[in-house]
């Protein structure tokens, strides 16, 4: 499987997320940023393939999603579950919390983060 890092033609897409990110990611983003989490370096806005990952880290293969209220739908859970094999087809690990544990956990968000990095 080729996986398709960073179309151009997802260029504009990926930016106008990056330049209006949800309060929860902005919040875990301020965590995440400069490899401060275990020295591991995350992008935001990442896209593979035609989707776009709120958060990826390419040393562990993984993406870190944030789910807000639509993705609690019938529709959201299926594209979630589409995303979700198209991108652990391409061996990327997906892991997922809701918006709410930003704000509630952070401290649990990250350390269940970081215990999913290989070697942990």
């Amino acid at each position: 499987m080729t996986i398709l890092n960073n179309l151009p033609h997802k260029k504009d897409e990926r930016r106008t997320l990056r330049n209006n990110l949800t309060s929860a990611e902005a919040k875990l983003w301020s965590s995440l940023k400069n490899s401060q989490l275990a020295g591991r370096k995350f992008r935001r806005q990442h896209s593979i393939g035609e989707f776009i990952l709120d958060f990826y880290c390419p040393q562990e293969k993984l993406a870190v999603e944030l789910d807000g209220a639509g993705h609690f739908t019938a529709s959201g859970n299926l594209h979630d579950a589409a995303r979700t094999e198209y991108l652990n087809t391409a061996g990327i690990r997906v892991i997922r919390f809701a918006n709410n544990l930003i704000w509630s956990a952070l401290d649990s968000v990250l350390h269940s983060i970081e215990s999913s990095f290989s070697g942990r």
